[in-house]
């Protein structure tokens, strides 16, 4: 496949890359798409050394503009392309005249990038093949099932072939009853011939209708299980997915079974059609035809009808392209969404509209807020030109404003829920016609939050995280009227499926275990625990001033923008405490350190604590000041792990850490993390001393002093300061304390230290690259 046709078939989330890489003018999507094949021909990156390459390729470019632009102007409704095309080769001319190197460059890093964005999508869909696999109860079921299908595409086909022998049976005895009434009568032999043929009909008659309606019925339990079963249980995988869980969401399957389905019904229908058709020729007293037919042409349309409505779905909820995640949407900001038609009807190709609406069934109470959409709100339903994928509707530039309410003010203000917890519906509408059957169907969301401000985008993913943890029913708007509670199992299994959503790990029963002892203490067992959706959000955790909810968010966010790979290896303990972090260390070889996030800091920090054993036989668990987002932006915890130093007896620095918790060598943990960092060091210019920029505590040479009882409650997770360190640093708060009793937390500062046998000075000054020459 074209690299341009694997880009066209892109997920929205990287689609969202691909038009922020050609967002500027330098090289215009529509002549990457036009000229695609031509474009991945060439060899641009040859062109960006040798000027006469070049220059034959900027030629070569712009003839085939002159090309398109004749073509669009041979073809009706163009003009814009025509114009857009006109305009693209004057921009060309004007910048690339002189220098057509620079072009070739732009198109090398535009196709680079292009490669890149397709790998990690590529990289991202086997990640999920991996993490969702089948039971062998749900491949039994699934072959089952599609035995079935094929045994009711084969009794409709047998059915066709039943009904053209009926109809020349028909024909047979119309001819011979045509022939008796010209010639007269012709004695019992005529008439019993003739009545042998009627009863020959009757019964092929009644034989056609039994076999109808054992059709129709097997066609009703199929479909029953379609629409009860395995879309309700599609729809519920969605809401899972949608907020992290590793689930199988595809469509592949159920569109097979819904197209196999609308196919044998429409055969149905033309039968009993076309059985209508020979009742009008020929019928008799007490025919079943009469009888029958419109009752199993009702069934028939009612199936059909039952089976469209349903098989309108969203594929791809609301999103946003830089929120959180899905269903959380902002006013004035573009957002997408993909809509699909479960059955295949290449006839109906691009004459299905598809228009979205916000609200359109909603019950609206006194200030519950009104939206208006925005953008192109509707598209043609086309048949996608891969097997994967079948009639869809993508809409990915709509924005949502908000209407104002009467008075002049906004429609939030009188709510009984606050703006986060205002859930909201995008319905998508069309009109399906076809061989007769005309239904009107819809498609809704998941139910979406809209705010107004990006400070609100933690609280609004809380409540989709809730709603869809806990809420099966999709069309409950006022389900935060009075929310559910939410049991251990289901809160655990959300928090590991944040972590999973944006790693490739979720919780391990370890670390679940910690969390829930943090918000139940020590328990038997806490299946029977609950959290309420204010505990989850709204109520302050005990010492701080934030909820459960942002201290796991900020956790998320350190994680999946500095942390990610060694959470992926699994060398972050996390959420230990502690009291539980003094027991797992003091048994350990000296050096033997941890990894755990902070419980003060509501953005998210990481330390690391380490285990000394002291001339007296005791163990001193060691705590540094933890590391946030603004220390890890300039330096990778790796680094810090790698170059950490303590100034021991004499300034000497001495770096603790020698294991990873239980007993792996720091080394080979890390190794593979700061490896690349030292590469081609030694070919560096030698005009110059290389640095490196290291972590370094001073040691405390005084006795270690228990603050007094008013103080205690402030350190950050029970530390205190020495003496002498006191009066070299400002008065400790959260984050500058020392242990009570056997911790000690370590503040910490960044220095730059030259090649061996130079010297440390301490330096205030963060590099974000210390190995790279200064420039003379």
């Amino acid at each position: 496949m074209a690299q341009w046709e694997c880009v066209v078939h892109l997920d929205t989330a990287y689609l969202q890359k691909v038009d922020d890489l050609y967002s500027d003018e330098a090289f215009p999507m529509d002549v990457r798409h036009y000229l695609a094949l031509w474009i991945e021909s060439q060899d641009w990156v040859k062109a960006t050394q040798d000027e006469s390459l070049a220059s034959v390729l900027f030629h070569i470019l712009l003839e085939n503009l002159d090309n398109q632009y004749s073509y669009f102007s041979q073809t009706e409704g163009s003009f814009l392309q025509q114009c857009n095309i006109r305009k693209f080769k004057q921009n060309f001319q004007a910048v690339y005249q002189e220098e057509p190197r620079s072009l070739a460059r732009v198109i090398c890093m535009l196709l680079a990038q292009e490669k890149e964005i397709i790998r990690e999508a590529q990289l991202a869909e086997k990640v999920q093949m991996l993490q969702v696999q089948p039971s062998q109860m749900e491949l039994d079921n699934q072959r089952n099932m599609e035995r079935k299908f094929v045994d009711l595409r084969s009794r409709v086909q047998e059915m066709d072939q039943s009904v053209k022998l009926l109809e020349e049976q028909q024909d047979e005895f119309d001819f011979r009853y045509k022939i008796h009434l010209q010639e007269g009568e012709q004695g019992n032999n005529g008439m019993k011939y003739l009545q042998e043929l009627l009863n020959k009909l009757d019964a092929s008659r009644k034989n056609c209708l039994a076999r109808m309606r054992e059709l129709l019925s097997e066609g009703d339990a199929l479909l029953n299980f379609m629409v009860n079963e395995e879309l309700r249980d599609w729809t519920r995988r969605q809401q899972k997915a949608c907020i992290g869980a590793p689930e199988d969401v595809s469509l592949d399957v159920l569109e097979n079974w819904f197209t196999v389905e609308a196919e044998c019904l429409f055969h149905l229908r033309r039968f009993l059609k076309k059985l209508e058709e020979l009742c009008g020729k020929v019928t008799y007293e007490r025919d079943p035809f009469k009888v029958e037919q419109p009752d199993l042409q009702k069934q028939v349309d009612h199936l059909l009808t039952t089976l469209l409505k349903s098989a309108f779905v969203v594929e791809k909820q609301p999103i946003m392209p830089q929120g959180k995640g899905p269903l959380v949407l902002r006013t004035s900001v573009q957002f997408s969404v993909k809509t699909r038609l479960l059955v295949k009807f290449p006839e109906l190709n691009h004459s299905m509209k598809v228009t979205a609406v916000i609200d359109r069934d909603v019950v609206k109470e006194k200030g519950y807020r009104r939206f208006n959409i925005l953008g192109t709100s509707s598209k043609a339903l086309t048949m996608s030109e891969t097997s994967s994928s079948g009639m869809v509707a993508e809409f990915r530039h709509l924005t949502l404003k908000e209407q104002k309410a009467g008075g002049g003010g906004k429609g939030c203000g009188e709510g009984t829920l606050s703006v986060t917890e205002e859930l909201h519906i995008l319905s998508f509408e069309t009109h399906f016609n076809l061989h007769g059957l005309s239904v009107d169907i819809q498609a809704s969301s998941l139910p979406v939050v809209i705010i107004s401000n990006s400070s609100q985008q933690q609280s609004a993913w809380a409540s989709i995280l809730w709603f869809n943890t806990l809420c099966s029913d999709p069309k409950n708007l006022s389900f935060f009227s009075s929310p559910m509670m939410a049991t251990w199992a289901q809160f655990s299994d959300m928090l590991s499926w944040q972590f999973q959503g944006n790693t490739k790990r979720g919780l391990n029963d370890d670390q679940k275990l910690m969390i829930a002892h943090k918000l139940f203490g020590r328990q038997p067992s806490y299946d029977n625990c609950l959290i309420p959706w204010a505990r989850f959000s709204k109520e302050n955790l005990p010492d701080v001033n934030f909820s459960f909810c942002a201290w796991i968010d900020g956790i998320l966010t350190l994680v999946k923008s500095y942390l990610e790979d060694l959470w992926n290896d699994g060398y972050i303990m996390g959420f230990v405490s502690k009291k539980k972090e003094k027991t797992l260390l003091k048994g350990r070889l000296a050096g033997t350190f941890l990894l755990r996030f902070s419980e003060s800091c509501r953005d998210g920090a990481i330390t690391f604590s380490w285990v000394e054993h002291l001339d007296n036989g005791k163990a001193n668990v060691r705590s540094v000041k933890p590391f946030t987002k603004q220390e890890l932006s300039q330096i990778p915890f790796s680094e810090v792990i790698h170059h950490f130093q303590i100034l021991v007896a004499e300034n000497v620095p001495e770096n603790p850490l020698h294991y990873l918790y239980p007993d792996i060598p720091k080394d080979d943990a890390f190794g593979k993390y700061y490896a690349q960092s030292n590469q081609g060091e030694e070919s560096r210019m030698k005009a110059y001393l290389g640095t490196r920029l290291i972590v370094v505590c001073p040691e405390n040479t005084t006795d270690v002093q228990t603050p007094a009882p008013a103080d205690t409650e402030h350190l950050e997770e029970g530390v205190q300061m020495s003496a002498s360190f006191s009066a070299q640093m400002p008065a400790p708060e959260a984050d500058f304390s020392l242990a009570i009793g056997d911790f000690e937390l370590m503040p910490t500062e960044l220095l730059l230290a030259d090649n061996p046998g130079n010297g440390i000075e301490p330096s205030n000054v963060l590099l974000n690259d210390p190995l790279m020459p200064t420039p003379q």
